[in-house]
């Protein structure tokens, strides 16, 4: 790894100081408020951020837990031992890198001062440009599928032994520059980044997981995604139940046991989304917009902007062209 970001990542942060001094269990409450070891997101991502880096925390055992987000961790020097759902022992030496989804255990030994490794934050529709990418016959296709399930999946975790390969490695090191620095485009910059990676991985990398169930669920759900993206303004349940050959009741089913939503919250989320695209990117007037995303009553489109951002779509656009105008004024001063 490139010596300055090294130099970053090294120094003793105050938590891991106090293991240092004696104190020889994890600090639960930095990293959640329930009485389950579950690592809250909240407490590690800004609001408003779909992804963040922070170093390993060494010296120190992390007993077994699991995240609402998914962690990516890149083992920048040394090495750290960890164990996956209990039983799955897993040694990441320098370059390897270790993805896991919202239904993984994960547990940690104490790593020493020369154990340098980067926690990236993930949350899952972080990686919406990734899986544009990716086609649905391999296994990170799958493992990406699996961050929208509610209960255990062949595709918790995946291994991917990739030290000593430069494409890879150059890619990750540019995310954390670009998203320790937050250039003015670092969200563009890492989701690009991240889709790259993932199809280097496949191209490159030897890749361990486990898989002793069926992802065809998984599958399901993501072509209904899909279709939802691509026929947001005028998409039906039937017509996507036809696709693939299933009743609409199933897919129903499926769609809520997995997303926790129904098609229609799906389809109106879809339609705010691209919304608040185009209220960000375009001049285009908020009546044309709503028109644009499939709506004919101005109403129910305001109030369900609302519903969903929190402000009218007048105030999020004024928002955003301020947030804009500032990145810009701090780009100039940087050059």
């Amino acid at each position: 790894m490139e010596l300055e970001l090294l130099k970053y990542l090294e120094p003793i942060t105050e938590e891991e100081q106090k293991y240092l001094d004696g104190k020889n269990s994890v600090e639960k409450d930095l990293y959640t408020s329930e009485k389950q070891f579950v690592i809250d997101s909240k407490k590690l991502l800004q609001k408003g951020r779909l992804i963040e880096i922070r170093p390993h925390t060494r010296f120190v055992h992390f007993p077994r837990h699991r995240h609402n987000y998914v962690e990516m961790v890149y083992m920048c020097k040394g090495q750290t031992q960890h164990i996956i759902n209990g039983c799955e022992k897993l040694v990441l030496n320098e370059g390897d890198l270790l993805l896991m989804n919202q239904n993984a255990y994960h547990e940690i030994l104490p790593a020493s001062g020369n154990d340098i490794a980067v926690n990236f934050i993930i949350l899952p529709e972080f990686f919406h440009y990734a899986m544009q990418l990716l086609d649905n016959h391999n296994i990170l296709f799958e493992f990406l599928a699996s961050t929208l399930s509610s209960s255990g999946t062949s595709c918790d975790y995946l291994y991917f032994r990739t030290g000593n390969l430069r494409p890879i490695e150059n890619l990750l090191e540019n995310m954390i520059w670009s998203i320790r620095n937050k250039s003015s485009y670092h969200n563009t910059i890492t989701q690009i980044s991240m889709g790259l990676l993932f199809l280097n991985l496949l191209e490159y990398a030897d890749i361990s997981y486990q898989d002793d169930s069926q992802t065809y669920d998984q599958k399901l759900i993501f072509s209904s995604l899909r279709y939802i993206k691509s026929h947001y303004k005028d998409g039906t349940l039937e017509a996507l139940a036809t696709s693939l050959n299933l009743p609409t009741y199933i897919l129903s089913r499926l769609l809520k046991k997995y997303t926790g939503q129904n098609f229609k919250e799906l389809l109106v989320r879809q339609k705010m989304e691209q919304a608040a695209y185009l209220l960000s990117k375009t001049t285009l007037s908020t009546e044309d917009i709503l028109h644009t995303v499939g709506y004919e009553n101005s109403s129910f489109f305001h109030n369900k902007f609302k519903e969903l951002y929190g402000k009218t779509p007048k105030e999020y656009r004024r928002e955003k062209a301020a947030a804009s105008l500032g990145d810009s004024n701090s780009f100039s001063n940087d050059v």
